[in-house]
């Protein structure tokens, strides 16, 4: 999560803490689309209201108009992976940001994944990841499915995958997950069966949290 975050709040200027929320609710009239009010958003989310203007700041020192696209959001993830393609990943990531599939992510969209995904419970974060992987959200994820994301991570990483990468190891990787999560061996995993297998097992938990650490 650290490429969105670090990027969208590289340029944010330190502010003092005195300033008060006539000039902050001022300065979010700015753009295209105004967010809700920071009070609804501290509710809604694990984060303070002075963390939502921090961020509510560098997300619109990126984007101005209040909105992210597809092409904005790939740009942003390239200059983190300049050795590998970050496109595919990012077009995933993206999706699953987009919790309206509407095309943008507003900043409602993305400080609600943020909050889980930093600050989320177990249960919560594992939801997530399966929403990123069932790529047509129809609440399974199959091989095909799985091997596409494992295999767009490893594109992004570029050279410097560890070990070095061979033509064969996403696809090794998925059918290591399939027998792992996969309990009734029906070809697909439920929500259900990717939360049990995680929370038993060690190595699982490990390697979607590696996933999730290039979100």
């Amino acid at each position: 999560m650290g490429a969105v975050v670090g990027t969208l709040t590289l340029q944010t200027k330190q502010r003092r803490p005195s300033r008060d929320k006539v000039d902050d609710e001022l300065e979010m009239t700015m753009v295209c689309h105004r967010p809700e009010g920071l009070e609804q958003l501290e509710a809604q989310t694990n984060f303070t209201k002075q963390e939502l203007q921090v961020l509510y700041r560098g997300f619109k020192n990126e984007c101005p108009s209040g909105v992210v696209n597809e092409e904005t959001f790939k740009h942003i993830y390239a200059q983190f992976f300049p050795h590998g393609d970050a496109s595919t990943y990012a077009h995933y990531l993206f999706n699953a940001f987009d919790s309206t599939n509407n095309g943008s992510i507003k900043f409602e969209d993305f400080v609600m994944g943020l909050s889980i995904l930093l600050r989320g419970s177990t249960r919560d974060k594992l939801e997530w990841t399966f929403n990123l992987y069932d790529i047509n959200k129809d609440g399974y994820i199959n091989k095909e499915e799985m091997t596409e994301i494992v295999q767009a991570i490893y594109d992004m990483m570029g050279k410097y995958t560890y070990p070095a990468l061979k033509g064969d190891v996403p696809k090794q990787h998925v059918e290591v997950f399939f027998q792992k999560m996969d309990k009734n061996k029906d070809g697909v995993v439920t929500l259900e069966e990717f939360v049990q297998a995680c929370e038993e097992d060690d190595t699982m938990m490990r390697s979607m949290q590696l996933f999730e650490n290039v979100i």
